[in-house]
């Protein structure tokens, strides 16, 4: 059954699929196809136990998108291979300790909250 998503869970989903785009680009030069997105979303789904509708989920891939290539512009993140072990933990929760994901997640949050 697909559930509309509380908002601490529908930032932590946009975070996910902003560092999967961040990841995709700094290894691949590109943002992620609709697909890998799909893939991103499932995978936070599974890790999270939710199961977040369809359309919320399209709207936030297509928000993760617009906020990836805002935080892009930071120079750091261009080289992320040396930060990317960093984002996620061993269960592919996302390792709100590293500096970069907590302040995606709040670039995220406030993007929800306008």
């Amino acid at each position: 059954m697909t559930v509309k998503l509380d908002e601490p869970n529908r930032a932590d989903l946009l975070c996910h699929l902003v560092v999967a785009q961040l990841i995709a680009r700094a290894r691949t030069g590109d943002w992620l196809r609709t697909d890998h997105l799909v893939d991103a979303k499932n995978l936070w789904a599974m890790v999270h136990d939710a199961a977040p509708d369809w359309l919320e989920s399209a709207q936030l891939a297509h928000v993760s998108v617009q906020i990836a290539a805002t935080v892009w512009t930071i120079e750091l993140l261009r080289e992320a291979d040396q930060h990317l072990p960093d984002l996620f933990d061993d269960g592919w929760k996302l390792n709100y300790s590293s500096p970069i994901v907590h302040g995606i997640h709040a670039i995220c949050v406030a993007r929800l909250g306008s």
